[in-house]
């Protein structure tokens, strides 16, 4: 299965930069404790190809609109920006 990915760098409001990654995925059976798992192996995944990686999150649809899943702070900067282009992707 080929996972796209966005990993990019911004600069936080504590002056410092920050390297996200969102990811497009979802858990199968769609609960947050397997969200969790998936965002932990993708986020694994991606230091192991030299990445790297402050925060992270899935992005994925439900019933509707993207919905964002993981580090708070960059779930609610998603929220207001939306999904970011895919720079990367990986087979798992």
């Amino acid at each position: 299965m080929r996972i796209n990915f966005a990993h990019l760098r911004e600069r936080s409001t504590s002056g410092g930069d920050i390297n996200f990654i969102v990811f497009e995925a979802n858990a199968t059976n769609g609960s947050d404790s397997g969200r969790a798992e998936v965002l932990q192996d993708l986020t694994m995944r991606a230091r192991r190809q030299g990445l790297r990686v402050d925060r992270s999150a899935l992005a994925y649809s439900e019933h509707g609109p993207t919905r964002f899943y993981g580090s708070r702070n960059l779930v609610d900067y998603l929220s207001k920006r939306g999904v970011p282009r895919w720079t990367h992707s990986m087979d798992v």
